[in-house]
């Protein structure tokens, strides 16, 4: 090591707080394995999509006690540059049940309220749609969800919500990320003491139910239903919402229950993982389930299955899901007299555009990341209308502009009241599916990705990025191609010329199809990789049984994928 080296990791480890990261870090500097603890301080942690998210561990890369107070602190110091008002406004903090998760909550508040915050911290854990709707209820300033979703155990994350309960969006994260910067952590700071915090009003959780009780548009008959909490933290407000519905038939998967930062029984705690929703399905048979609904660890997601006419279990898609609480909502009014806006992500499926012209309401892409949704959808409110959806493939969804960031607890209340009004009248969710694939065309989607690991990763996936820019593509799959969107350069190519796109720059390529099909090329925010997003889209004959338009989209599926495959060396 050189004395440099040493000045640093000995800076470092006078700051840690934490005896168990400063072990750890000395451990490593005594291994002499110097690659490993210099990539703990190859840098520092960014805010992205969904703000700081990264295994926990020593140095300026981990999620750790340092970097939290750091963050927390610069949150704070950005915050005084907004608005005079901000401190009396107050803070929200929640956590999950991950490991340090209410340490990383405790050092937020202490040096929040160390600033002249107010603060209010949750005394236990709390799904993240609660954590984001009691920002918008207490008319907080800011609010911070300690948690990592659906990550890998080992890590956590720190996501930072924005007055009126949406995620923060430009210029609010660089801003975040520049006082990083100019307010390096300190001995002193680390050294604040921990002060007590007010709860979040118990009230504050009522109206939340409340609010989303009021989101019903069918009230009908229970059905019976299985849930998994996948090891986190939304079982007790989804019984509480589901019972106060009337759904009482609930049987829970109880092995999963239970907040676990170990997630025992799962290999990923991710309901879209191979092999994550096997206990759930298994009771769901069983027991003779009509629904099964599982939430990831923080509660934001939710994932449904249901018996097939077929035999055995299914699991729906994200866009499938979406496209049922689209149709069912704005069928039923939930908009009331209001004009209607449903809004999803430009890698979500195109058949929501079909979907609002058959109700007349209007439609929004934007670009991945909820908070996008969120924007959209405040936008449209603030001009006198409703948001009644908003949603993406990756199992998110958000109804009524209750919470506007994705709500896994109210969207299982709706599922599960979809699934007892169509029992009702002797269907099902899959005859509801038929049923849309005759009006709007049977629309099919599938996500790859290509791992783009070691230091150069980001190089070489910017470089394909390049490439694939420099190409025209005319055909995939055997279709026209009949606009090409580049995202980054704000402009969409189609035989009609080049037209400006209105959304914010990113680093996406889209391709849109004459079929009304389209491909999607984009690096991910959070993980070495690039995204590639497909969908098909083929009529269904009048009369005609669904097995074979289905057969004719998987193929054509096929071959778009094969063709982009071959352009990005798969």
């Amino acid at each position: 090591m050189t004395p440099e080296h040493i000045e640093l990791v000995q800076t470092w480890l006078d700051m840690d707080p934490d005896p168990e990261t400063r072990e750890e870090l000395e451990r490593l500097v005594a291994s002499g394995d110097a690659a490993a603890w210099q990539a703990r301080f190859a840098g520092q942690l960014r805010f992205g999509t969904a703000g700081l998210r990264a295994p926990q561990g020593a140095g300026p890369m981990g999620m750790n006690r340092v970097v939290v107070r750091h963050v927390a602190h610069a949150l704070g110091q950005y915050l005084l540059t907004v608005d005079g008002g901000v401190c009396e406004q107050g803070v929200v903090i929640g956590y999950d049940g991950r490991r340090n998760s209410d340490v990383f909550a405790q050092d937020t508040a202490t040096v929040l309220q160390t600033l002249g915050f107010r603060v209010w911290m949750s005394r236990r854990v709390v799904p993240t749609p609660v954590l984001a709707y009691a920002v918008r209820a207490l008319d907080a300033a800011a609010g911070v969800m300690v948690t990592a979703s659906h990550n890998p155990p080992g890590d956590n994350g720190y996501k930072v919500y924005w007055r009126g309960g949406a995620q923060i969006v430009p210029p609010h994260d660089a801003g975040i990320q520049d006082a990083m910067q100019r307010f390096h952590p300190t001995r002193d700071l680390m050294s604040w003491p921990d002060l007590t915090a007010p709860v979040i009003p118990p009230e504050v959780i009522d109206r939340y139910v409340r609010d989303v009780l009021a989101l019903r548009v069918r009230r009908t008959a229970p059905v019976r239903v299985v849930y998994s909490a996948m090891h986190g933290v939304g079982s007790p407000m989804v019984r509480r919402v589901l019972g106060e519905a009337g759904h009482r038939d609930l049987h829970v998967v109880q092995a999963q229950d239970t907040p676990d930062p170990a997630f025992p029984t799962v290999a990923f705690p991710n309901p879209e993982e191979p092999g994550a929703l096997d206990l759930t399905l298994a009771l769901g048979e069983a027991v003779g389930a009509d629904v099964a609904v599982v939430n990831d660890p923080d509660a934001d997601r939710l994932s449904v299955s249901l018996p097939h006419p077929e035999g055995g279990w299914r699991t729906l898609t994200g866009n499938q899901v979406g496209i049922l609480l689209a149709e069912e909502l704005l069928s039923r009014g939930l908009a009331g007299e209001a004009p209607a806006l449903v809004a999803t992500t430009i890698v979500s499926t195109s058949q929501l555009a079909r979907v609002a012209e058959a109700h007349g309401a209007s439609h929004q892409l934007t670009l991945t990341g909820f908070k996008w949704l969120a924007e959209a959808g405040m936008a449209f409110e603030a001009d006198g209308g409703r948001m009644v959806l908003g949603f993406e493939e990756a199992l998110g969804y958000s109804a009524g502009g209750v919470v506007r960031d994705k709500d896994g607890i109210s969207a299982a209340l709706l599922v599960v009241d979809m699934v007892a009004g169509l029992k009702a009248e002797g269907r099902t969710l899959w005859d509801e599916l038929d049923r849309l694939a005759r009006r709007d065309g049977l629309f099919v989607s599938r996500q790859v990705a290509q791992r783009f690991d070691g230091s150069d990763g980001q190089e070489r996936m910017r470089a394909l990025m390049a490439g694939l820019r420099q190409r025209t593509l005319e055909r995939i799959g055997g279709q026209a191609v009949v606009e090409t969107w580049d995202v980054q350069e704000g402009t969409r190519r189609s035989p009609r010329g080049t037209e400006r796109l209105t959304l914010p720059r990113s680093d996406v390529l889209a391709w849109h199809l004459e079929g009304g099909g389209k491909v999607l090329a984009r690096p991910s925010g959070t993980e070495p990789k690039l995204k590639l997003y497909f969908e098909a889209r083929v009529s269904v004959p009048s009369g005609a049984p669904l097995s074979g338009s289905d057969a004719a989209a998987l193929e054509l599926l096929d071959a778009m994928e094969a063709q982009v495959r071959s352009l990005v060396g798969q």
